[in-house]
């Protein structure tokens, strides 16, 4: 009988979520839960380079467990826990950060991009892709989903795990195969840019009513006048809308835009409309589980005392092969 393979993917909880976060990992977690022995994550720890209000950063990560929980994912198909849950993924860290080059650091081109986009040049932010190959190596992953712009850091994951490996001169630690999800096109933003929290151009999961509208009715798009006809492929409206419609309604709307007499109100109050159908189920269901917070820090502590159960049997033989110890169990 074939073992099922370790599935691993973590969440920042730096903000509300928003589709993008939806079409570009949630959706797969919560479909590949079925597929694997899944652990999901809540990477609080990385959140600290850029969130540093305690009381908004435990908001933050219960708002996406609700999230979570709303939208299907189910604690009985998979481990679901916080980060700072595993003290064994710090300590790995700093293991694999022994036998980082600094150089391999510099060339992160996340790093360089996120103080582009305005964040600190700290540390944590520096060594991001140790700690976060600690993540994945800590379960003996087998299987990672992530995002074209997370290759590089996959890689280095990959690296440092063959190092530990070559260094101890055993099997230490499981290397993960590269499994990037290529299905899902790059979700725009309000301003055509990706979708980004850091941009301040996103669409929230579970915002609703004017707020909601609001935010949808902001798209950008070009000048054309009503009647005229319109190129369907170059309106950030009409990719949001190819998220959730069917084939038949992406057909449809398409030749609506070609044929002229369809504005790009009409669209956007078509993609309002589809949000709506598309999350409300999942709405009223984060409205009652957020009338019963109890049980949603109870699945994150049953979830932290099973990934801490995986993550100390990886643990111990690296202790031994490196020469460290406790003196306390």
């Amino acid at each position: 009988m074939n073992k099922k393979k370790t599935i691993l993917s973590g969440i920042q909880p730096s903000g509300k979520l928003h589709i993008g976060n939806y079409f570009g990992a949630m959706k797969q977690h919560i479909r590949m839960q079925d597929e694997g022995e899944a652990f999901y994550f809540l990477a609080n720890y990385h959140s600290l380079t850029s969130v540093n209000n305690g009381e908004l950063l435990q908001k933050f990560t219960l708002d996406v467990v609700l999230d979570y929980l709303a939208l299907g994912l189910d604690p009985e198909k998979c481990t679901f826990f916080a980060q700072s849950d595993v003290p064994q993924t710090t300590e790995l860290a700093w293991i694999l950060g022994c036998l980082t080059p600094v150089s391999l650091m510099e060339k992160g081109v996340s790093y360089k991009d996120k103080v582009a986009q305005g964040l600190g040049a700290n540390i944590g932010l520096f060594t991001y892709p140790v700690l976060q190959a600690a993540d994945i190596l800590i379960y003996h992953s087998d299987l990672v989903p992530v995002g074209e712009d997370q290759k590089q850091n996959i890689e280095i994951c990959r690296d440092l795990a063959g190092k530990l490996n070559r260094q101890y001169d055993r099997e230490l630690l499981v290397i993960p195969e590269e499994y990037i999800v290529k299905s899902v096109a790059i979700v725009p933003g309000i301003d055509g840019r990706k979708m980004s929290k850091s941009y301040n151009n996103t669409i929230e999961i579970f915002d609703e009513g004017s707020s909601l509208k609001k935010r949808v009715m902001s798209v950008q798009t070009d000048s054309t006048a009503l009647e005229q006809p319109k190129d369907p492929d170059k309106c950030n409206v009409f990719a949001l809308i190819k998220l959730f419609a069917d084939a038949d309604l992406i057909n449809e709307t398409a030749q609506n835009y070609r044929r002229g007499g369809y504005g790009y109100g009409h669209a956007k109050k078509e993609l309002l409309s589809l949000i709506n159908d598309y999350f409300g189920e999942a709405r009223e269901k984060r409205k009652e589980l957020q009338r019963d917070i109890g049980y949603v820090k109870d699945v994150l502590k049953e979830g932290g005392k099973k990934a801490r159960i995986r993550a100390e049997s990886v643990m111990e033989p690296i202790r031994s092969a490196t020469g460290l110890f406790r003196s306390f169990k």
